[in-house]
C-alpha cells in the first residue's frame, strides 16, 4: 500500500496592514511518511523444482509469496514470467547441512545481473515438504533485505544518469484548480506559478515534460458567524500519475474576500502552498534515492 503524505498548514490570520492575510504563517510540522514514487514492476517467475528443491505446486507458491512480501515494501511486484524489457527476480536452492538456503539473481531489462543475494535458511524437512508456512516465512524474512538491494541498485543507476532527477532540478506543471468562488481557479494558479519555482524546482508549461503535476480543489462550506470555511487541497502526482502527496490549507474567510477577486488572499495561499508542495516534491526525491 503507499502511504501518503497529508501536510496541513495552520493558517494564523496576520495583523500587518488591514487587507486579509489568512494564509501567511508557519507551515506547522509534517506528520505522516511519503512512499517512494513506484518503479517498474519487478517479476518473480516460478522457479524450476529442481533449482527451487520443491515441486512445481511449491515453487509457484514460494514465487506468488516472495512477490506479496515485496509488495509490502512499496516494490511493484508480480508473481509471473519474464517480460520483454522489465526487471526479474529470479530463485533458486541449495542444501547446507540440515537447511536449504533460498539464492537470488536480480536482472535487469539489459539483461545485465544486477545483484544476487543468499537469504535465510530454512530446515530442509519444511522446505522439501513445500510446507506453506515456512516459505512464506522464508520469503517475508527474504524480503526486506531485497528490499534495501533494489533501493540500492536503483540509486545506482539514478546517480549515473545525468536526467535523473538526482542530477537535475525537478520539473513542476500546475495543472487546473477547481471549485473555487470568484477568479480563484484563475488566479491561486497564476500565484503558484510565480511561487513554485526556484534553485530546487523548475516550473514548466508542458505537462509531458513534467516529472510531477499539481492540481488544486476547493472546497467551501458554511462556517460560523456567517463565514465561509474555505478548504484548499493541492494534490502531487507523480509522472505515473499516482498521488505521492497533498498539502491542505484551511481557513474561515468572509465570502466578500474572495469575491468576486481573491487578489492578495491567493498571493498568500500561492506561497503557502508552494512551500509544502516543494517539501512534497523533496521527499519524493529523498526516497527515490534511499
Amino acid at each position: 500500500m503507499i502511504r501518503r503524505l497529508t501536510l496541513l498548514l495552520p493558517l494564523a490570520l496576520a495583523a500587518c496592514g488591514t487587507l486579509p492575510e489568512p494564509f501567511y504563517g508557519n507551515p506547522g510540522p509534517e506528520g505522516a511518511r511519503l512512499s517512494i514514487p513506484p518503479a517498474p514492476v519487478l517479476m518473480v517467475p516460478t522457479p524450476s523444482p529442481a533449482a527451487a528443491l520443491l515441486d512445481s505446486k511449491s515453487a509457484a507458491l514460494f514465487a506468488h509469496d516472495l512477490a506479496a512480501a515485496l509488495v509490502n515494501y512499496d516494490i511493484p511486484t508480480i508473481a509471473g514470467a519474464a517480460m520483454k524489457g522489465g526487471w526479474l527476480l529470479t530463485s533458486s536452492a541449495s542444501p547446507a547441512g540440515g537447511a536449504i538456503t533460498p539464492a537470488y539473481v536480480i536482472t535487469g531489462p539489459d539483461g545485465k545481473i544486477y545483484g544476487r543475494q543468499n537469504g535465510t535458511p530454512v530446515p530442509a524437512a519444511a522446505w522439501r515438504a513445500g510446507t506453506p508456512s515456512a516459505l512464506n516465512a522464508a520469503a517475508t524474512a527474504d524480503a526486506q533485505a531485497l528490499a534495501k538491494t533494489l533501493a540500492a541498485i536503483n540509486a545506482r543507476i539514478q546517480g549515473s544518469n545525468p536526467q535523473s532527477l538526482e542530477n537535475r532540478p525537478p520539473r513542476i506543471y500546475i495543472g487546473a484548480v477547481t471549485g473555487a468562488p470568484g477568479d480563484g481557479d484563475h488566479s491561486l494558479p497564476l500565484n503558484l506559478a510565480r511561487d513554485l519555482p526556484g534553485p530546487d524546482d523548475v516550473v514548466v508549461t508542458n505537462p509531458a515534460e513534467a516529472d510531477f503535476t499539481v492540481t488544486g480543489n476547493i472546497v467551501v462550506t458554511p462556517g460560523q458567524n456567517g463565514q465561509i470555511m474555505v478548504e484548499l487541497d493541492w494534490t502531487v502526482q507523480d509522472s505515473n500519475h499516482r498521488k505521492i502527496g497533498q498539502v491542505t490549507q484551511l481557513h474561515p474567510l468572509n465570502l466578500s474576500d474572495i469575491t468576486p477577486f481573491w487578489g492578495d488572499i491567493a498571493a498568500a495561499a500561492a506561497t503557502e502552498a508552494a512551500s509544502g508542495i516543494q517539501q512534497v516534491v523533496a521527499n519524493a526525491i529523498l526516497k527515490k534515492g534511499s
